[in-house]
Protein backbone atom coordinates (compact mmCIF):
# COMPACT_ATOMS: atom_id res chain seq x y z
CA UNK A 1 0.00 0.00 0.00
CA UNK A 2 1.26 3.45 -0.91
CA UNK A 3 2.04 5.54 2.19
CA UNK A 4 3.83 8.87 2.07
CA UNK A 5 4.39 11.82 4.35
CA UNK A 6 1.86 14.59 3.91
CA UNK A 7 3.57 17.95 3.44
CA UNK A 8 1.28 19.54 5.96
CA UNK A 9 0.86 23.01 7.40
CA UNK A 10 4.27 24.41 8.22
CA UNK A 11 4.91 27.11 10.83
CA UNK A 12 6.22 30.32 9.29
CA UNK A 13 10.00 30.29 9.40
CA UNK A 14 13.16 31.87 8.05
CA UNK A 15 13.84 33.47 4.67
CA UNK A 16 14.62 31.49 1.54
CA UNK A 17 17.59 29.15 1.36
CA UNK A 18 19.11 27.65 -1.75
CA UNK A 19 18.37 24.03 -2.63
CA UNK A 20 19.38 21.79 -5.53
CA UNK A 21 17.15 22.37 -8.52
CA UNK A 22 15.41 25.37 -6.96
CA UNK A 23 15.62 29.00 -7.97
CA UNK A 24 14.50 31.53 -5.37
CA UNK A 25 12.53 34.49 -6.72
CA UNK A 26 14.45 36.98 -4.61
CA UNK A 27 13.45 40.10 -6.55
CA UNK A 28 9.89 41.35 -6.92
CA UNK A 29 10.43 41.41 -10.70
CA UNK A 30 11.02 37.63 -10.67
CA UNK A 31 7.33 37.17 -9.84
CA UNK A 32 6.17 38.50 -13.21
CA UNK A 33 3.77 35.89 -14.57
CA UNK A 34 3.61 34.05 -11.25
CA UNK A 35 1.40 36.48 -9.34
CA UNK A 36 -1.46 33.96 -9.17
CA UNK A 37 0.66 31.63 -7.01
CA UNK A 38 0.54 32.63 -3.38
CA UNK A 39 0.94 31.67 0.24
CA UNK A 40 -2.08 30.45 2.18
CA UNK A 41 -1.71 31.65 5.76
CA UNK A 42 -3.44 29.33 8.21
CA UNK A 43 -3.72 29.13 11.99
CA UNK A 44 -0.21 28.10 13.02
CA UNK A 45 1.38 27.84 9.57
CA UNK A 46 1.04 28.04 5.80
CA UNK A 47 0.62 26.12 2.55
CA UNK A 48 0.94 27.06 -1.14
CA UNK A 49 -1.97 27.69 -3.50
CA UNK A 50 -2.80 29.06 -6.94
CA UNK A 51 -5.71 30.95 -8.46
CA UNK A 52 -7.75 29.09 -11.07
CA UNK A 53 -10.46 31.77 -11.17
CA UNK A 54 -10.72 35.29 -9.80
CA UNK A 55 -12.25 33.97 -6.58
CA UNK A 56 -11.03 30.33 -6.47
CA UNK A 57 -7.75 29.05 -5.07
CA UNK A 58 -6.55 25.49 -5.65
CA UNK A 59 -4.58 23.80 -2.89
CA UNK A 60 -4.25 20.52 -0.94
CA UNK A 61 -7.13 19.32 1.22
CA UNK A 62 -4.94 18.33 4.16
CA UNK A 63 -3.95 21.99 4.64
CA UNK A 64 -7.47 22.74 5.86
CA UNK A 65 -7.54 20.48 8.90
CA UNK A 66 -5.69 20.77 12.18
CA UNK A 67 -3.38 18.17 13.72
CA UNK A 68 -6.26 16.06 14.98
CA UNK A 69 -8.34 16.28 11.80
CA UNK A 70 -10.70 19.10 12.69
CA UNK A 71 -11.69 21.50 9.86
CA UNK A 72 -10.32 25.04 9.99
CA UNK A 73 -12.58 28.07 10.15
CA UNK A 74 -12.50 29.83 6.72
CA UNK A 75 -12.45 33.24 8.40
CA UNK A 76 -8.98 32.43 9.77
CA UNK A 77 -7.48 31.61 6.36
CA UNK A 78 -5.88 34.26 4.11
CA UNK A 79 -4.61 33.84 0.55
CA UNK A 80 -1.72 36.18 -0.33
CA UNK A 81 -1.18 36.27 -4.09
CA UNK A 82 2.44 36.86 -5.11
CA UNK A 83 3.59 36.97 -1.47
CA UNK A 84 7.19 38.18 -1.15
CA UNK A 85 9.00 39.11 2.07
CA UNK A 86 6.07 40.51 3.99
CA UNK A 87 4.07 42.02 1.11
CA UNK A 88 1.79 40.62 -1.57
CA UNK A 89 0.22 41.61 -4.89
CA UNK A 90 -3.24 41.15 -3.38
CA UNK A 91 -4.76 39.38 -0.39
CA UNK A 92 -8.17 38.07 0.60
CA UNK A 93 -9.72 36.12 3.40
CA UNK A 94 -11.49 32.88 2.55
CA UNK A 95 -15.30 32.80 2.54
CA UNK A 96 -15.79 29.04 2.24
CA UNK A 97 -13.94 25.92 1.15
CA UNK A 98 -14.72 22.45 -0.14
CA UNK A 99 -12.87 19.14 -0.22
CA UNK A 100 -13.95 15.80 -1.75
CA UNK A 101 -16.18 13.56 0.32
CA UNK A 102 -13.65 10.75 -0.13
CA UNK A 103 -10.90 12.75 1.57
CA UNK A 104 -10.68 11.74 5.23
CA UNK A 105 -8.19 13.74 7.32
CA UNK A 106 -5.95 11.85 9.69
CA UNK A 107 -3.92 12.86 12.72
CA UNK A 108 -0.92 10.66 11.90
CA UNK A 109 0.73 12.73 9.16
CA UNK A 110 0.64 9.81 6.70
CA UNK A 111 -1.32 9.58 3.45
CA UNK A 112 -2.47 6.48 1.62
CA UNK A 113 -3.55 6.18 -2.01
CA UNK A 114 -7.16 7.18 -1.33
CA UNK A 115 -6.10 10.32 0.50
CA UNK A 116 -3.55 11.36 -2.14
CA UNK A 117 -5.94 11.02 -5.08
CA UNK A 118 -8.50 13.16 -3.21
CA UNK A 119 -6.11 15.62 -1.55
CA UNK A 120 -7.55 18.65 -3.35
CA UNK A 121 -9.42 21.69 -2.09
CA UNK A 122 -10.98 24.82 -3.53
CA UNK A 123 -11.05 28.01 -1.49
CA UNK A 124 -13.69 30.62 -2.30
CA UNK A 125 -12.24 34.09 -1.66
CA UNK A 126 -14.25 36.77 0.08
CA UNK A 127 -12.76 39.38 -2.29
CA UNK A 128 -12.10 38.25 -5.88
CA UNK A 129 -8.75 39.17 -7.43
CA UNK A 130 -8.69 41.23 -10.62
CA UNK A 131 -6.72 40.09 -13.67
CA UNK A 132 -4.42 43.09 -13.38
CA UNK A 133 -3.32 41.80 -9.98
CA UNK A 134 -3.06 38.06 -10.69
CA UNK A 135 -4.13 36.22 -13.85
CA UNK A 136 -5.57 32.78 -12.94
CA UNK A 137 -4.16 29.57 -14.40
CA UNK A 138 -6.09 26.89 -16.25
CA UNK A 139 -6.20 23.15 -15.52
CA UNK A 140 -4.42 20.65 -17.81
CA UNK A 141 -5.34 17.09 -18.72
CA UNK A 142 -2.85 14.29 -17.92
CA UNK A 143 0.17 14.14 -20.29
CA UNK A 144 2.34 11.03 -20.88
CA UNK A 145 4.96 9.86 -18.39
CA UNK A 146 8.27 11.64 -18.73
CA UNK A 147 6.64 14.98 -19.47
CA UNK A 148 8.76 17.85 -18.19
CA UNK A 149 7.04 19.87 -15.48
CA UNK A 150 7.85 22.66 -13.04
CA UNK A 151 6.81 23.39 -9.47
CA UNK A 152 6.43 26.78 -7.79
CA UNK A 153 6.11 26.83 -4.00
CA UNK A 154 6.91 28.19 -0.59
CA UNK A 155 8.40 25.76 1.93
CA UNK A 156 10.57 25.04 4.92
CA UNK A 157 13.42 27.55 5.05
CA UNK A 158 11.88 29.55 2.18
CA UNK A 159 8.63 30.78 3.66
CA UNK A 160 9.13 34.40 2.61
CA UNK A 161 10.15 33.99 -1.02
CA UNK A 162 8.55 31.91 -3.76
CA UNK A 163 10.88 29.29 -5.26
CA UNK A 164 10.68 27.51 -8.59
CA UNK A 165 12.07 24.24 -9.88
CA UNK A 166 11.92 24.89 -13.60
CA UNK A 167 12.69 21.42 -14.88
CA UNK A 168 11.60 18.16 -13.28
CA UNK A 169 9.48 15.29 -14.57
CA UNK A 170 6.24 13.43 -14.14
CA UNK A 171 7.65 9.96 -13.50
CA UNK A 172 4.45 7.94 -13.28
CA UNK A 173 0.69 7.88 -13.71
CA UNK A 174 -1.02 5.25 -11.57
CA UNK A 175 -4.45 3.69 -11.36
CA UNK A 176 -6.93 5.87 -9.55
CA UNK A 177 -5.47 9.17 -10.73
CA UNK A 178 -2.24 9.37 -8.72
CA UNK A 179 0.79 11.03 -10.34
CA UNK A 180 4.43 10.91 -9.23
CA UNK A 181 7.17 13.49 -9.76
CA UNK A 182 10.90 13.82 -9.12
CA UNK A 183 10.50 17.49 -8.17
CA UNK A 184 12.15 19.05 -5.11
CA UNK A 185 9.41 19.82 -2.59
CA UNK A 186 9.37 20.03 1.18
CA UNK A 187 7.10 20.83 4.13
CA UNK A 188 4.99 23.88 3.34
CA UNK A 189 4.90 22.97 -0.36
CA UNK A 190 1.54 21.28 0.17
CA UNK A 191 -0.89 22.47 -2.48
CA UNK A 192 1.89 23.81 -4.71
CA UNK A 193 0.91 23.82 -8.39
CA UNK A 194 2.69 21.46 -10.78
CA UNK A 195 2.87 23.16 -14.16
CA UNK A 196 3.11 21.81 -17.69
CA UNK A 197 3.51 23.94 -20.81
CA UNK A 198 0.76 23.72 -23.42
CA UNK A 199 0.97 25.73 -26.66
CA UNK A 200 3.41 28.10 -25.01
CA UNK A 201 1.23 28.69 -21.93
CA UNK A 202 1.55 27.24 -18.44
CA UNK A 203 -1.29 25.04 -17.17
CA UNK A 204 -1.72 23.36 -13.78
CA UNK A 205 -1.35 19.59 -14.08
CA UNK A 206 -1.54 18.66 -10.39
CA UNK A 207 -0.97 19.89 -6.84
CA UNK A 208 1.61 18.50 -4.45
CA UNK A 209 0.17 16.25 -1.75
CA UNK A 210 3.16 14.51 -0.14
CA UNK A 211 6.45 12.75 -0.64
CA UNK A 212 8.61 9.83 0.43
CA UNK A 213 11.50 11.92 1.80
CA UNK A 214 10.56 15.60 1.63
CA UNK A 215 13.47 17.90 0.83
CA UNK A 216 15.96 15.04 0.44
CA UNK A 217 17.81 13.92 -2.73
CA UNK A 218 15.95 11.17 -4.56
CA UNK A 219 12.61 12.01 -2.96
CA UNK A 220 9.48 11.10 -4.89
CA UNK A 221 6.55 13.50 -4.59
CA UNK A 222 2.93 12.71 -5.34
CA UNK A 223 -0.09 14.54 -6.68
CA UNK A 224 -3.31 13.70 -8.46
CA UNK A 225 -5.21 14.26 -11.68
CA UNK A 226 -7.36 17.36 -11.38
CA UNK A 227 -10.06 17.86 -14.04
CA UNK A 228 -12.77 15.66 -12.53
CA UNK A 229 -12.17 16.74 -8.94
CA UNK A 230 -12.01 20.44 -9.77
CA UNK A 231 -15.25 20.24 -11.77
CA UNK A 232 -16.93 18.44 -8.88
CA UNK A 233 -15.76 20.93 -6.27
CA UNK A 234 -16.78 23.94 -8.37
CA UNK A 235 -20.26 22.47 -8.65
CA UNK A 236 -20.48 21.86 -4.92
CA UNK A 237 -19.51 25.44 -4.16
CA UNK A 238 -22.15 26.68 -6.61
CA UNK A 239 -24.77 24.54 -4.88
CA UNK A 240 -23.95 26.13 -1.53
CA UNK A 241 -23.93 29.66 -3.02
CA UNK A 242 -27.34 29.09 -4.62
CA UNK A 243 -29.03 28.14 -1.38
CA UNK A 244 -31.24 30.73 0.33
CA UNK A 245 -29.28 32.61 2.96
CA UNK A 246 -32.30 33.17 5.25
CA UNK A 247 -35.23 30.77 5.08
CA UNK A 248 -37.11 28.71 7.60
CA UNK A 249 -36.80 25.71 5.31
CA UNK A 250 -33.19 26.19 4.17
CA UNK A 251 -30.60 23.67 5.23
CA UNK A 252 -27.44 25.38 6.43
CA UNK A 253 -24.00 23.91 5.79
CA UNK A 254 -21.82 24.30 8.86
CA UNK A 255 -18.22 23.58 9.72
CA UNK A 256 -17.37 19.93 9.08
CA UNK A 257 -20.94 18.97 8.18
CA UNK A 258 -21.52 16.63 5.23
CA UNK A 259 -24.36 17.65 2.95
CA UNK A 260 -24.84 14.55 0.85
CA UNK A 261 -23.64 16.21 -2.39
CA UNK A 262 -20.25 14.49 -2.57
CA UNK A 263 -18.06 17.11 -0.91
CA UNK A 264 -17.16 18.47 2.48
CA UNK A 265 -17.87 22.20 2.95
CA UNK A 266 -16.74 24.78 5.43
CA UNK A 267 -18.04 28.32 5.69
CA UNK A 268 -18.42 30.79 8.54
Amino acid sequence: MLAVAALGVLPQAAAAQGSAGLSAMNDRGDLLGWEAVGRIDLPGGFCTGALIARDLVLTAAHCLYDDVGRPLDPARIVFRAGYHSGTEIAASRVRQWATPEAYMPSAGGQSDAVMIRNDVALLRLATPMVAAEADPFRIHQVPPEGTRVSVVSYGRGRAEVLSREADCAMTGAFRGGILSFDCNVTFGSSGAPVFVREDGRLRILSVISGGTAPGQPGSVSYGMTLPGLVTQLKQRLRVVDARPKVSAGARRVTVGQRNGTGARFVRP
